[in-house]
């Protein structure tokens, strides 16, 4: 049999510091994946792997017996001792699991309340399972179904309606330290997805000056000719560095890229004048030894998801509106599940049933074939199929005893119906 299971830490779940250790960039995935189904073989299934700087997530199908060696396989692929994930790892099973997909998808579970940049991440990576062979029917059906659902919810409800996003909760918090944002020079580490918002929302507050740093030049200059900003190398930034006020951060390195040394030097060429520091990558790009800096205002996602949570509040009535979707469609999901589960049995029962059939047709010709009466080999090919049909359940209904011969008794009746009163009615149709 082959269930549906969800294992993850979140920001919920794991602070920072462990989500860190357990984070896939999207080279990591297919490797991921390449790894989990070696492991564990043909017990499982289908996989997807779901990897943001809020969460790490394995969507399995997969037989039960593997499930309590999943966590440290977990902590085996990243080289960590199992008991530093496990206190925060969570554990959905069959309908938890789907509901927990369609929460995520929804933004039900997202540090920003109702936020739509989880749907694509997870889009991303139902694409990158499909690539790597992990997808098959089931996890299919359920993510068709989650962004089905993730659809209904933004469309019904408003839960969306005026987030605190990840982004402007970065402005709020470097406004408290400089005021207003005009006054400041603002440095975005990085050119992905988060650092084009967070410079869409600082960009809107007119900085002295905005600069991109970036690997590559190419991708720095496409996203600083949006916002008439500057862009450089990301080997040139510790030259660079004590130019600006505020620093955002937020790369796939594996590693810290903002050391403590490099902030205390660029703290001395600004003659101690103070930084905002915003890291939102996950795992962090900047040392958090950095925190510790007087002159540092060091924020990462953690904090921003706590700015966040106050403007949650005034969104929650959108979030009962949205939980009463889902458990619809959940239950929804587990019927189609249910009743993929029931079609071996219904095949088998079909494939059994013709082969007895054909078993005792055949029987029939070869008594016509020996002269034997049509009425006669009809007669006694009925009564061949009636032991056929009788067999099993009259064999198990013997077996049984006290709860079990109960359960049979009641049944019984309904599996095989056709009592007096049915046959009585069979025959004046068949008259008619």
């Amino acid at each position: 049999m082959v269930d549906v299971f969800t294992f993850g830490l979140n920001h919920h779940s794991a602070p920072v510091s462990v989500r860190e250790r357990v984070s896939m960039s999207g080279d990591l995935v297919r490797p991921a994946l390449d790894a989990l189904r070696s492991a564990f073989g043909s017990r499982l299934k289908e996989a997807t792997i779901l990897s943001t700087c809020n969460r790490t997530e394995l969507y399995l199908a997969a037989n039960p017996e593997i499930v309590e060696h999943v966590p440290t396989w977990l902590a085996d692929f990243n080289t960590l001792d199992s008991s530093l994930i496990t206190p925060h790892l969570y554990q959905y099973n069959q309908d938890q699991a789907v509901r927990h997909a369609f929460r995520v998808a929804s933004g039900l579970d997202s540090m920003v309340l109702g936020e739509a940049q989880i749907l694509g991440q997870m889009k991303t990576a139902v694409r990158a399972a499909n690539e790597a062979g992990a997808l098959g029917t089931m996890l299919n059906q359920l993510f068709q179904k989650t962004f089905s659902v993730a659809k209904e919810v933004r469309t019904q409800t408003a839960i969306g309606a005026q987030s605190v996003s990840m982004a402007a909760a970065a402005v709020r918090l470097a406004e408290r330290v400089f005021g207003d944002i005009a006054d400041t020079k603002v440095l975005f580490v990085g050119a992905g997805e988060m650092i084009e918002l967070c410079a869409t929302h600082f960009s809107a507050h007119n900085p002295k000056s905005i600069m991109i740093a970036n690997r590559t030049l190419e991708r720095g200059a496409s996203l600083a000719a949006r916002f008439d900003a500057q862009n450089m190398r990301l080997v040139d930034l510790p030259e660079h560095l004590h130019e600006y006020d505020i620093v955002v951060s937020c790369t796939a390195s594996a590693l810290p890229i903002l050391g403590l040394g490099m902030i205390q030097k660029a703290l001395r060429q600004r003659r101690f004048n103070p930084m905002v520091m915003v890291d939102l990558a996950v795992p962090r790009d900047i040392e958090p030894e950095v925190g510790s800096l007087s002159e540092v205002y060091l924020y990462t996602v953690d904090d921003l998801g706590r700015v966040v949570q106050m403007g949650n509040d005034a969104r929650q009535a959108a979030v009962v509106q949205a939980e009463a979707i889902i458990d619809s469609r959940v239950q929804s999901f587990m019927h189609w599940m249910q009743n993929r589960n029931v079609v071996p049995i219904i095949q088998g029962l079909h494939s059994g049933s013709h082969k007895m059939a054909e078993l005792e047709l055949e029987k029939a010709r070869k008594l016509l074939a020996k002269g034997v009466s049509p009425e006669d080999a009809l007669e006694r090919l009925a009564k061949a199929l009636i032991q056929k049909y009788m067999h099993a359940p009259v064999q198990v209904l013997n077996r049984s005893q006290d709860e079990e011969r109960a359960v049979m008794v009641d049944i019984l009746p309904k599996l095989f119906p056709y009592q007096e009163t049915e046959i009585a009615a069979l025959i004046e149709q068949n008259e008619h």
